[in-house]
């Protein structure tokens, strides 16, 4: 399943999760993202039926208990909405390893591009007067933002067509304009790569998504190639970056408590009145100032300026996504 589909699956269940009324197919389209069309043009409303249809299937092959009925008998068209008493899980505790494994899990999915989707939908929904759950998304917030490259991307790997973007490495002056058919985006010691064929090289090349100064272009047709069966996309990428060097050292606040992540990779701690002073050693600097973000307040940067003004811009380009109108819908 492709990561589109896989996105547009989880909103979906989070929209009928998240309400207690049936809701026909015509407001999932405005509410889900991945549904949107024009439902004057006849083909395109087509397309959406055929994909919701598959949709339902795939969350029925899933044990994904979906209801159909209408919201009131003048009702003609019907509706859906997910059984919560059948989908919900019973209380699971969880030792205290056991918590923090689900804790890196739920940070995992808060930088991968869904959390915003899911935000905006429930928006959408109380907007339109449809009772909403508080509890039905319960940890779906933003957190971190992953790079700008990364939907435009995924997309084209999804769609196989080549791409053209900026790209800069520290050992160069300038950006270089490269030429990609991507095979795919992977994760790797935190940091996001896209695999694929150069076209001026001529062969196998990744790129650090971090590193990417432009907008992604699409250039050529869709389908006009196809990644190598059997690619590992991780291990190229691995053999690639090599070892990781930490020559920078950075000196954070951190609340008393608080942020064991960063305590643990911390060479020394000194306790302080307004918590504790870590000294700590950094590779990259975005990627280390991306970090240190998603502990937010619980964290300070105090040296050196590079890190402390990245992880500001960070934080101002978290608060500027936001809609100051949707998160008043929100609270």
């Amino acid at each position: 399943m492709s990561r589109t589909r896989t996105e547009r699956l989880v909103n979906l269940v989070i929209c009928l999760l998240a309400t207690r009324r049936f809701l026909t197919a015509d407001q999932i389209a405005t509410i889900v993202p991945g549904y949107e069309h024009d439902p004057s043009d006849e083909r395109d409303h087509e397309a959406f039926q055929r994909k919701f249809e598959r949709d339902k299937a795939e969350l029925r092959e899933l044990g994904v208990p979906l209801e159909i009925g209408t919201a009131s008998i003048f009702d003609n068209e019907p509706g859906y909405r997910i059984a919560r008493r059948e989908y919900a899980l019973p209380d699971i505790p969880l030792a205290p390893d056991e918590a923090a494994a689900v804790g890196i899990a739920a940070r995992l999915w808060q930088q991968s591009g869904l959390a915003a989707a899911a935000s905006s939908g429930l928006a959408k929904l109380r907007a339109g007067g449809i009772d909403v759950d508080p509890h039905a998304t319960l940890g779906v917030e933003a957190v971190v933002t992953v790079d700008s490259a990364f939907e435009p991307l995924t997309a084209a790997v999804r769609d196989r067509q080549a791409v053209t973007f900026d790209y800069h490495v520290p050992e160069r002056d300038a950006a270089h304009t490269r030429r990609l058919q991507p095979w795919g985006v992977v994760c790797w010691r935190g940091r996001w790569y896209v695999v694929g064929h150069d076209l001026d090289r001529g062969a196998e090349r990744c790129f650090r998504l971090s590193r990417i100064v432009s907008g992604v272009r699409r250039a050529g047709r869709r389908g006009a190639y196809e990644p190598p069966p059997g690619v590992d996309l991780i291990g190229y990428v691995a053999r690639s970056s090599g070892p990781v060097e930490r020559t920078g050292r950075a000196t954070v606040r951190v609340r008393p408590g608080r942020a064991a992540g960063v305590r643990r990779w911390a060479d020394s701690c000194v306790p302080g009145p307004d918590g504790d002073v870590l000294t700590l050693a950094y590779a990259d600097v975005d990627f280390f100032a991306g970090w240190l973000v998603g502990y937010g307040a619980d964290v300070v940067v105090l040296d050196p300026p590079e890190i402390r003004d990245a992880v500001i811009q960070r934080l101002k380009a978290i608060a500027a996504a936001y809609d100051p109108a949707e998160l008043e819908v929100l609270a």
